[in-house]
């Protein structure tokens, strides 16, 4: 069919295949390609060097980089375009290395690269954050006289900052002759992709002020600047711009908007666009899920799932990344298994991403025999799969095995991160291994060259308060070279609870109340140490306090997965079905707990009521609910998990191994900081947490 078409048109045969290769390109019809190009061959015509460009073009926008290669090696000769399509071909097929060997390779026979050919190469400069190199064609740019080149400015912007090089950027920005909303677009994304959101805002305002009319990919990058502030009051301006310009109906400017809007905390605002939303593509699904999941509405992510399954539309590895994550914080092992089934079928296991997701899932589910098992027989593996498997091990209380893990992976070569060490470094304080915790800490920056940041500190004032070495803990903090977040202050402020260190406890609540003025944290612990003490004035002024700064305590809930459903339950809450047969459940247990030499612990109710009252309080606890409502739902002998937002309360933890050991059955209680497997009368912490 071919052949007679090249037979029958008035065009010069070589002008007719340049057509069909064309054609062939735009649809990546790579099959047709291979048949047009062995017409070629027939018609003794390979030798051409434009048909042998255009053929290198043609098989590089097919994705075949191999045959791309093969006609440009076979080339009798190469001019300028050749080489420039050769480059571009491994460029695409993400080869950017290579492209910028053959650049070099390319120069070394004398040609002279052309305008187009820089923006290619520093297009792959920009990939691999070369600055260097980057540099250096900036500089043969400026000798060749092309910088004055709209197309190459834009591209040197785009450089610049992928290079995480913002100020370079702006300054050729500010002095480039000519400037197009490309221009302004590059300027805008390079402050978004370093960090800089308010200056990507700032400097849109001045976009307006200069008459250029943005795009919709310069609306897209101002509301992912937007998101990464959660500036909701822009995100709003920027919506009503994006209306009255009609932009709205564009598939990813609706996703990006659902996007800011759940990253803003506005999930209810997301849900109605993205119900709205003319037209919907697997990332606006991604958007919405990662919405969800990203606010804690875990139940509402895999909800979603479902209907976009009934709906047809087609999961990436992305959507099943975010759906673990939803598992993962509900703690919903049997519908994170069935994830996993799926992810198998779709082939998406051999991912990486994806692979270190579901090790991070079954770790935060409890199983970390199933998290290792993935680990070991993951075909690839980066930083991240190391740091997924640690941290499991640190979560669940088993500090050796994280140790050991962490010595495993540096003995394999790869280099720990700041992720590695806070997870070593938890690992040490849930266990209590202060000497060790302190080598590790001190060999970060010594040995591995990793600056200590805010969260190791925290660990190692973690590490110090948990062992009871408060003093030590609050002159570390004194000491430290940074200055002091209110996550190391609350962390100290934890440690005096646990310890009844009324003193360190009031000293370190000064500092976080000024740093975070409207967390009820710093209250409800300091309470909680003035209550052990019996210091009955200080527990009166502290909650005045707190009222009068108009901050409310957050809700302990808890969630537990009873035949694929996920059961939410919340402190003294008495809405759920089987509400009836849960509080009689509880008054059995209660009873017999009693009998086993239980004794509820009173201080943790902070109100100032009858101990009868506070006795039923913590008889609501979420977690003595969930506990209770899995009793009665689940056949006698299998294991109850629980996933908490916060921690979990000495009450609680008392009570629950004693009803452990009363039931015969196996509890495990995911709560804000780590895994508690009860089981026979004793907890994995070892009454350490």
């Amino acid at each position: 069919m071919l052949e007679l078409m090249v037979q029958r048109t008035t065009e010069p045969p070589i002008h007719a295949y340049v057509c069909l290769l064309k054609g062939c390109s735009r649809r990546k019809a790579l099959a047709e390609g291979k048949q047009v190009h062995a017409l070629i061959v027939q018609s003794v015509l390979d030798s051409n060097i434009f048909l042998a460009n255009t053929l290198v073009h043609m098989y590089s926008k097919c994705g075949s980089l191999l045959h791309a290669h093969q006609v440009f090696r076979n080339m009798p000769q190469h001019n300028l375009y050749s080489w420039t399509a050769i480059i571009s071909a491994y460029s695409d097929c993400g080869e950017v290395e290579e492209a910028i060997n053959l650049f070099q390779k390319m120069q070394e026979t004398g040609l002279a690269p052309d305008k187009v050919l820089f923006v290619v190469v520093l297009k792959a400069c920009a990939s691999l954050a070369s600055l260097e190199q980057g540099r250096q064609l900036h500089s043969d740019i400026i000798r060749r006289g092309f910088q004055s080149d709209v197309f190459v400015g834009n591209t040197l912007v785009n450089m610049y900052a992928k290079c995480g090089c913002p100020e370079d950027a702006r300054e050729l920005f500010d002095n480039m002759s000519e400037r197009n909303v490309v221009s302004w677009t590059a300027m805008i994304a390079g402050y978004a992709q370093n960090g800089l959101g308010k200056e990507a805002l700032a400097l849109y305002e001045q976009m307006k002020q200069e008459g250029v009319q943005p795009n919709n990919v310069t609306f897209v990058l101002l509301l992912k600047a937007c998101a990464s502030l959660a500036g909701l009051e822009q995100g709003r301006q920027l919506h009503s711009e994006i209306v009255k310009r009609g932009f709205q109906s564009d598939v990813v400017v609706g996703s990006t908007l659902v996007d800011m809007y759940a990253k803003c905390g506005c999930t209810e605002d997301a849900r109605e666009l993205f119900d709205n939303m003319s037209e919907r593509d697997v990332v606006s699904w991604n958007a919405m899920i990662a919405g969800y999941a990203q606010n804690g509405l875990g139940k509402e992510a895999l909800a979603l799932y479902e209907q976009m399954k009934q709906e047809g539309m087609q999961s990436n590895n992305v959507t099943f990344i975010l759906l673990l994550q939803a598992c993962a914080s509900l703690a919903a092992l049997e519908q994170g298994k069935q994830l996993h089934s799926e992810i198998i079928k779709r082939g998406f296991q051999s991912k990486v991403a994806v692979g270190n997701t579901l090790v991070d899932m079954y770790a935060k589910c409890g199983c970390t025999e199933d998290a290792r098992e993935l680990f070991d027989n993951m075909s690839e593996r980066n930083v991240v799969s190391w740091n997924a498997m640690i941290a499991g091990y640190a979560q669940n209380g088993l500090a050796q095995e994280a140790l050991a893990l962490f010595e495993q992976m540096q003995g394999e070569g790869t280099k720990p991160d700041e992720v590695t060490y806070i997870s070593v470094l938890s690992a040490c304080a849930h266990s209590g291994l202060v000497d060790r915790g302190r080598y590790v800490f001190d060999s970060m920056s010594k040995n591995h060259g990793v600056t200590p940041i805010k969260e190791h500190y925290a660990c190692m004032v973690n590490l110090l308060g948990r062992a009871g070495c408060l003093a030590d803990a609050e002159l570390f903090i004194n000491k430290m070279p940074i200055q002091p977040h209110s996550v190391v202050w609350k962390t100290l402020l934890g440690a005096a609870r646990n310890h009844g260190h009324v003193e360190i406890g009031r000293r370190a609540f000064d500092h976080v109340v000024k740093l975070e003025p409207k967390s009820a944290a710093p209250y409800v612990l300091l309470s909680n140490i003035y209550a052990v003490a019996g210091k009955k004035d200080e527990l009166a002024k502290i909650r005045n306090q707190m009222k009068e700064a108009g901050v409310k305590k957050m809700h302990g809930c808890c969630w537990i997965e009873v035949d694929n459903q996920l059961h939410a339950f919340v402190v003294g809450d008495a809405t759920h079905p089987q509400s009836k047969e849960i509080h009689a459940e509880l008054d059995r247990l209660v009873g017999l707990m009693k009998m086993a030499g239980y004794k509820p612990n009173l201080s943790f109710v902070l109100d100032d009521v009858e101990d009868e009252e506070k006795e039923n309080a913590l008889c609501g606890h979420s977690e003595k609910q969930a506990i209770a409502f899995g009793l009665i739902s689940t056949p006698f002998g299998t294991p109850i998990r629980i996933k908490k937002n916060l921690g979990v309360c000495g009450d609680c933890h008392n009570a629950t191994k004693i009803i452990s050991k009363i039931v015969g059955r196996d509890i495990s209680v995911m709560d804000a900081n780590k895994y508690h497997h009860f089981k026979d009368g004793f907890c994995s912490c070892g009454d350490y947490w």
